[in-house]
């Protein structure tokens, strides 16, 4: 897949021509503005899509409309940002409040009745202009710790709301509740040889550069000695005076000889693109040692919006006779800046280190559809699939298939397909294909036509069938059957699978269903008696939750509330 280099200058200057309006949007919060993730930063699979604003390690506190709108989606979910308002404003722009507890008011009245109206807790809503308005400042939702979040926090962020492209809160303003003198850190400088013929510092394999402070404040690196084809990788990050945690850097540029060569600051960038931080980052490093290290070339172009590069894309060749110099420059959004020089020289050196051997047997190019089959196991990978070729480990053993490792990143989709001739069909109904990591099975979406199982995966790894005939695990850490509760204000149950993983659960009281909220990082449905569902004196309980394959489990009781205070 080939993006021409004007494509990437263009959608890049296009972005920065935006006037963004500074003094229009308010804080979410009515706490000193910290943030514990900002806009940009390296995620798993993803770049962050906002700011994570710390809530003073509480849940509860009042989160407002950051200017005049209206409510246009909200989304209940159990992963991802979990409860989430979104706010249309007249000026083009949306505001996003990810991670709540609760909504306010008659926000939160209409979704409790689209709970109940659905039958679900997890619901997606969407309103129209004159529907729910809002004012600037007005209470919309309380912070929580819903949905993916690992702590109390606030995500929040901006999209454009005609194109859905997210936007940097900085270019709002922001930039004036938070202050930063702090030079972003570069805690590695490395050097990639780029194809089998090149050596760089006696290695073909990749190099980290020592570094040292000059007397101006920049950094110089050890001499770069090499005889061909090279590109350069940075791990880096950013604090300010404030946060007291280390966040994503701004802009990254890159210089060869004094003319731009790579960089990218992040400004706004789509959705779509989300997943191409496995092809900027160092990927295989990151899986292997926990270190994202951000690739300073591309070997094959790749349509990331805010990059740009020049011809070669970042690729440096170093010829005879030519003394280089290569400057890199990272940024944050107040213009403290690190600059760090690297002298290339050019010259023949001996290999003390080889390059990491590899074991395969099948090769992949990325540009071309590929299928390979062994046994009753095989998989297709369509053209685009992967971001670069790649030597492939492909076997099967002991009904498993063993499909190279995670050390190579997939971009989309790609099927795995395993027939199965031993099981009988009632048997194949509670089969699944799961990638298996260690003793941990992991549950893939899988579909079934007579004997042959198919899933669609973005992972490279061990796959095999996987036969669930365990249904899920209901407990309650505190019964109450046969007592009186009417302190309290909530009843509590913890849902488990152990293989195939919960697809649906469902609460009845006396016959009807009653919203139970599911917290997927403790496994507990919570029932607020808030909801006015409970009856006076005694209340029969059942639950009802069902694994990804079918295997069902029901849970009853009875207990007694009054409801006289």
């Amino acid at each position: 897949m080939r993006f021409p280099v004007f494509f990437l200058f263009f959608c890049t200057s296009v972005f920065a021509q935006v006037d963004y309006p500074k003094d229009y949007f308010r804080s979410p919060l009515d706490i000193p503005m910290q943030l514990s993730g900002n806009f940009g930063e390296l995620r798993p699979n993803h770049f962050h899509a906002g700011f994570d604003l710390r809530t003073q390690q509480k849940e509860g506190l009042k989160v407002y409309a950051v200017a005049d709108g209206y409510v246009s989606r909200i989304k209940i979910s159990t992963f991802g940002n979990g409860k989430t308002i979104y706010i249309n404003h007249p000026n083009g722009y949306t505001s996003v409040y990810g991670h709540l507890k609760m909504a306010n008011g008659e926000i939160e009245n209409y979704i409790k009745k689209t709970h109940y109206k659905e039958a679900s807790f997890e619901i997606e809503m969407f309103f129209k202009p004159d529907e729910m308005v809002v004012k600037k400042g007005e209470i919309i939702a309380f912070s929580g710790n819903t949905g993916a979040s690992e702590g109390p926090h606030l995500h929040f962020e901006f999209r454009d709301t005609k194109t859905e492209f997210i936007i940097n809160p900085m270019l709002f303003g922001y930039d004036k509740f938070l202050k930063d003198t702090k030079k972003p850190v570069v805690s590695g400088v490395y050097v990639y040889p780029l194809d089998s013929k090149t050596t760089v510092n006696h290695s073909k394999r990749p190099l980290l550069l020592n570094v040292s402070l000059q007397k101006d404040g920049t950094y110089l690196s050890d001499k770069v000695v090499a005889n061909g084809t090279i590109g350069f990788g940075i791990s880096a990050y950013d604090t300010d005076d404030v946060s007291f945690n280390n966040n994503g850097v701004y802009k990254v540029q890159s210089f060869y000889n004094g003319k731009p060569n790579f960089g990218y600051e992040f400004n706004t960038y789509s959705f779509d693109e989300m997943r191409y931080i496995n092809a900027l980052i160092d990927y295989s490093r990151y899986k292997k040692m926990q270190q994202r290290v951000q690739k300073l070339f591309m070997k094959n172009p790749y349509n990331l919006s805010f990059i740009q590069a020049d011809e070669n894309k970042g690729v440096l060749q170093v010829t005879p006779n030519l003394a280089s110099l290569y400057r890199i420059e990272v940024s944050d959004f107040f213009g403290n800046k690190k600059t760090i020089a690297i002298p290339i020289q050019y010259d023949l050196l001996s290999t003390t280190i080889s390059p990491e051997p590899v074991q395969s047997n099948y090769f992949v190019k990325a540009n071309k559809d590929s299928n390979f089959a062994l046994a009753n196991m095989s998989v297709f990978f369509p053209a685009g699939t992967f971001y670069e070729d790649f030597d492939l480990n492909f076997d099967v053993k002991n009904d498993t298939l063993f499909l190279h490792d995670d050390t190579v990143p997939a971009h989309t989709n790609f099927t795995v397909s395993i027939e199965d001739t031993k099981s009988t069909e009632a048997q194949r109904e509670k089969m699944f294909i799961g990638r298996i990591e260690g003793k941990k099975i992991n549950y893939n979406p899988t579909y079934r036509k007579d004997s042959i199982f198919n899933t669609k995966v973005k992972i490279l790894g061990k796959y095999a069938l996987v036969a669930d005939t365990i249904a899920p695990k209901i407990t309650m850490a505190v019964p109450v059957e046969g007592k009186w509760i009417s302190e309290q204000k909530t009843i509590q149950l913890s849902i488990y699978d152990e293989v195939s993983g919960i697809k649906s659960y469902n609460g009845y009281l006396n016959g009807k269903w009653v919203l139970f909220e599911y917290d997927n990082k403790t496994r507990k449905l919570t029932h607020y008696f808030t909801d006015g569902i409970v009856a006076e004196g005694a209340n029969d309980l059942k639950v009802v939750v069902i694994d990804n394959v079918g295997n069902s489990t029901t849970f009853e009781t009875r207990f007694f509330r009054s409801q006289k205070k």
